[in-house]
């Protein structure tokens, strides 16, 4: 009986296919590439591909505003910090074109992430919307230009500040250089292509694990703070010691005592429920609204007049509703005007610090404000999205809220050290010479300055 031919399957017939013409493109390129080049090459594809394997690159041309040891203490310090922050260093020159260098270099790049350069004299940054707030860069910026110093001390700084505030981790390129294919590699990168699918899937599976590792962790710094805020609600109401039945009580003090409990239930209800670390948002509002309904029903109970409809205080939600606003300033910032109730308020007339929540951080405790965007949702339910930035510009929370990124849904944009090639914002990295996207020199313009 003649030997009959068995037809392989389909899916591993694709495979070969694929395989046999990657290993005739392998083939190709290592038997008709060109030599190398006596001299190293300059230009944005140099600079970019030092770059994802390293989070510092220095222009042979500008080594001396940057001399290698600094060079690779920075890099380290970068490393270290596991943050995507690239710094790169270059010349002004005709390669390099003011106007275009940071969207040139993040689409040669790459990654998302802090792109800072010192082109010449002048320095700036930019980055993407999700890893840190333009108006967290342009501040930022401003404050290393308006420091002064030479090209080391300016890039310390600003990595410095960077690596506490960028959003993401650093890339998985920055393991180490890129081996060459030789001819004798062939067989090795038949290998890699036929486990590139395999390593895609891992490294997909990889992000996708620490990115929830990191949504946890800020999850279970919220759920602390969330729970104390529901339990002082609760111990209030006991506090009131209200009856619905007692002598005096009229249907509108019922309505207000209903609703109250209502949104103490509705806060626990919701706290139980929350996967993620926007969903507390609507566990604050909830006691926002609650608290309220307590204010009024105290002021009936009283007979004094029924409080005004507002933002909770400022310094401490749990506070209650505020009276009025305030000019208050934070250390170092700028004044603002921000609702306060009345104790609160008194005390900052007088000269007083306001009692203001504080929350745990790795540096003790902290003022909300100065705690880091893990505690953006649980302000945003109190205070609004619109309106948070405002009340925090120039703290450290604000500084991370007021860009574009504030406020967006959590998967919104790639994550910091993410390859994403040329598929990003480009207006998070548009701007020419001294329009406000662009570069600025020591004066601090450009940027506007960098005021808060």
């Amino acid at each position: 009986m003649p030997a009959t031919t068995r037809a392989l399957p389909r899916p591993l017939q694709t495979l070969i296919t694929v395989l046999a013409a990657a290993l005739i493109a392998l083939a190709g390129t290592v038997l008709f590439a060109p030599a190398p080049a006596a001299h190293a090459a300059t230009g944005i594809d140099t600079v970019a591909e030092a770059l994802r394997k390293s989070p510092v690159y220095v222009d042979p041309r500008a080594s001396a505003q940057l001399p290698p040891a600094e060079a690779e203490a920075l890099a380290k310090k970068i490393e270290d910090a596991g943050k995507p922050v690239f710094v790169a260093v270059l010349p002004e020159s005709a390669e390099f074109p003011k106007a275009t260098v940071f969207q040139d270099l993040r689409t040669k790049v790459g990654i998302a992430g802090v792109y800072a350069i010192r082109l010449g004299d002048a320095f700036n940054a930019h980055a993407d919307s999700k890893v840190m707030s333009r108006n967290a860069v342009r501040n930022l910026v401003g404050t290393v230009q308006r420091s002064g110093g030479d090209t080391t001390a300016m890039l310390n700084s600003f990595v410095d500040q960077a690596d506490r505030q960028a959003r993401g981790r650093a890339p998985a390129s920055w393991g180490g250089g890129e081996p060459g294919v030789g001819a004798t590699g062939l067989i090795t990168g038949g290998a890699i292509v036929v486990a590139g699918g395999a390593g895609a899937y891992a490294l997909y599976r990889r992000n996708k694990r620490k990115r929830e590792e990191r949504e946890q962790a800020e999850l279970d710094a919220l759920r602390v703070i969330v729970d104390e805020d529901i339990t002082a609600f609760g111990e209030e109401l006991d506090r009131l010691d209200f009856h619905p039945s007692e002598p005096g009580a009229d249907d509108a003090m019922r309505r207000d005592y209903e609703e109250a409990l209502d949104a103490y239930e509705e806060a626990k209800s919701k706290m139980a429920a929350v996967n993620h670390p926007q969903d507390v948002t609507a566990v604050t509002e909830a006691l926002d609204k609650g608290r309220f309904a307590l204010a009024t029903l105290a002021a009936r109970r009283t007979g004094a007049p029924l409080p005004e409809r507002r933002l909770p205080c400022f310094f401490d939600p749990r506070h209650g509703p505020s009276v009025q606003d305030v000019q208050w300033a934070p250390p170092g910032g700028a004044p603002r005007t921000v609702p306060a109730c009345a104790a609160d308020a008194a005390r900052v007339a007088d000269g007083e610090e306001p009692l203001s929540r504080t929350v745990q951080t790795a540096d003790g405790r902290q003022p909300y404000w100065n705690a880091g965007p893990a505690y953006a949702p649980w302000a945003g339910g109190y205070f609004g999205g619109g309106i948070l930035p405002g009340l925090l510009v120039g703290t450290a929370l604000g500084g991370l809220l007021s860009g574009p990124a504030y406020a967006a849904p959590a998967d919104t944009g790639p994550d910091g050290g993410d390859w994403t090639g040329s598929d990003y914002n480009p207006d998070d990295y548009g701007g020419g010479w001294g329009d406000g996207g662009g570069f600025g020199g020591g004066d601090g313009g450009g940027f506007g300055g960098g005021d808060w």
